[in-house]
């Protein structure tokens, strides 16, 4: 029998409205599933909706892809509803994917304090939530949280899941995990560095080619941005860099508004554009069609606050796209690799510079590009490392509770 892994993710398919979470949880049950069962308990509806899915069952165990999920209401679904889903449940091990969600995460970890649940071990991922630029956006009322977390413990014992190096600093930074300090601002607990699982099709992409629609000389440059409208994502950055650049641009911008007020912002800054630039707000996207519509672009430009792996860079490079992004994020060195840059948010010039070189670009440069793009999105969907990495983290935390006695047999 496969151990079974119990996940609570707000968000999961068939919504995908709420970006990298739902791919990463998505890409994870389909590469992990020969080795685990999956069981799944997420809202009945996506991000911004307020309707449920049509065609599912409310509070019932569903085939969902290679998982079974649960989607439940939002209403009454706290800490007496998830102590019950976890008790009648069979699990080896709790996957929990946010630090700061107040249901699907606190609720779970409350209970696990009061000693509510099953004695399971609890791994937890954090999505970024602990970079510095995720860390400004609220800034007072996620350290007063912080605080509140380490002092009563919430949070101690657990397996903490870091996408990089970068994200095992962040989360010993702000929790100081796995670290020998003395006092109550201390979370007892071990941080793992295992690289988010990308999507693999299991055939190289970087060899399939993709339907591409070249730009003509005379046209705009073609740059897009995908993802959800929100602070942490810094489409006003974007806008603001726009406003430097001297040649004509046609900026596509793909995603949802999560955050009204912040696309407030974001149209006075259109509005305020030269006349080179053009901008058009598409929407969200389906899944199912976000690599044909990148190939369709020129440039993908994302100055994110922070990503803790980003699956939508990952995207525009399987699309041949050349990105051009922050340096918060796990895709660095990327000018070396020749198909993009990664670069500091204080240099603002510096990314109105790079808009207008890949402008300048012959076709056979573009060409070579997107190749190079196609190769490093496919050599990191296929790398076995990574998805044995995954793999040991379940198995490991599993096995160490088995040992210590502080998981009872199911």
């Amino acid at each position: 029998m496969k151990p079974v892994i119990l996940t609570f993710a707000r968000y999961y398919v068939p919504g995908y409205q709420a970006g990298g979470p739902i791919r990463t949880l998505a890409n994870m049950v389909e590469r992990l599933s020969d080795s685990f069962e999956f069981r799944i308990v997420a809202l009945d509806r996506d991000l911004g909706d307020v309707s449920p899915y049509p065609d599912v069952l409310p509070d019932s165990w569903m085939p969902c892809g290679r998982a079974l999920v649960r989607h439940v209401r939002p209403q009454g679904f706290g800490l007496r509803r998830v102590a019950e889903i976890v008790r009648s449940t069979p699990h080896d091990a709790i996957y929990l994917n946010s630090f700061f969600d107040p249901r699907f995460t606190q609720s779970v970890l409350v209970n696990h304090r009061l000693g509510r649940l099953c004695g399971r071990p609890i791994v937890i991922a954090v999505r970024g939530e602990f970079s510095a630029g995720a860390l400004q956006i609220k800034w007072l009322k996620k350290n007063i949280f912080i605080g509140l977390a380490k002092l009563f413990k919430i949070y101690d014992g657990l397996t903490w899941q870091a996408s990089g190096t970068g994200e095992v600093l962040d989360i010993q930074r702000v929790l100081s995990v796995g670290r020998h300090r003395s006092g109550w601002a201390r979370v007892s607990g071990e941080v793992l560095a295992v690289p988010d699982l990308s999507f693999f099709s299991g055939i190289d992409h970087a060899l399939s080619g993709k339907a591409e629609t070249p730009r003509r000389s005379a046209a705009p440059l073609r740059v897009c941005f995908l993802s959800r409208i929100s602070p942490m994502k810094n489409l006003d950055v974007a806008l603001r860099v726009l406003a430097h650049v001297r040649v004509p641009v046609r900026f596509a911008i793909y995603g949802p508004i999560e955050d009204a007020a912040y696309w407030t912002v974001c149209k006075t800054l259109i509005a305020k554009l030269p006349s080179n630039v053009e901008v058009v707000h598409e929407g969200a996207i389906e899944p199912a069609h976000i690599e044909s519509t990148l190939a369709r672009q020129d440039l993908f430009l994302f100055p994110t606050r922070g990503e803790s792996f980003g699956h939508v860079i990952h995207e525009a490079l399987r699309a041949g796209l050349p990105v051009l992004i922050s340096d918060q994020t796990p895709w660095r060195h990327l000018e070396e690799r020749g198909v993009g840059w990664d670069l500091p948010l204080g240099d603002l010039s510096a990314f109105s510079r790079r808009i207008e070189e890949v402008a300048a670009w012959s076709d056979t440069a573009c060409r070579m590009c997107s190749a190079r793009a196609r190769t490093l999105a496919a050599e990191v969907a296929q790398d076995p490392v990574t998805l044995e990495a995954n793999r040991r983290l379940f198995l490991d935390v599993i096995s160490a509770a088995k040992r210590t006695g502080r998981a009872p047999a199911r």
